[in-house]
């Protein structure tokens, strides 16, 4: 019998924030969410690529957050695919992600949604912006890494 607290793969990422942002630290928030949201999401429906969260009166939202109209919906089905939703963080965590993200440069950037135990849960990272030079110096590293692996299985191959 498998655990039901095991986590699954993501059901929406949002891939462009590590090469646009530096993620220094990461909270997982809970969403408000309706009945046919929560079952779009769950089919992989959502797309958090151009969102952003922001926090206002004490409360965190995100915005611009895709979540497509469920087919089998009634005619309760939110009418805006990309409302502002409600997370759902603790008073100390949202506190301290208000004074850091009013820093300059900084913003909270949601990176991936996943269920843990039945709940559809946001991943948010409080990301610095890079700069084009940041980017390039990433993806040279990155390139590297992958030149040097190619070189160790061509290796291993000839060795046999």
């Amino acid at each position: 019998m498998a655990k039901k607290n095991q986590e699954q793969k993501p059901l929406a990422q949002n891939k462009k924030a590590s090469h646009d942002y530096f993620i220094e630290e990461t909270y997982e928030a809970g969403m408000v969410l309706t009945g046919t949201e929560i079952k779009s999401v769950r089919m992989g429906k959502a797309n958090i690529n151009d969102s952003f969260a922001t926090i206002r009166n004490g409360e965190m939202f995100i915005h611009n957050m895709h979540i497509s109209p469920f087919e089998q919906g009634n005619r309760h089905n939110p009418t805006d695919p990309t409302r502002a939703r409600k997370l759902l963080l603790h008073r100390s965590q949202i506190n301290k992600l208000l004074g850091q993200a009013k820093q300059e440069g900084y913003a909270l950037v949601p990176l991936k949604i996943y269920t843990r135990n039945g709940y559809a849960k946001l991943l948010i990272g409080l990301g610095k912006g890079k700069k084009q030079y940041d980017k390039r110096d990433t993806a040279a590293k990155r390139d590297a890494q992958r030149d040097i692996q190619r070189a160790l299985r061509e290796k291993q191959k000839v060795a046999r």
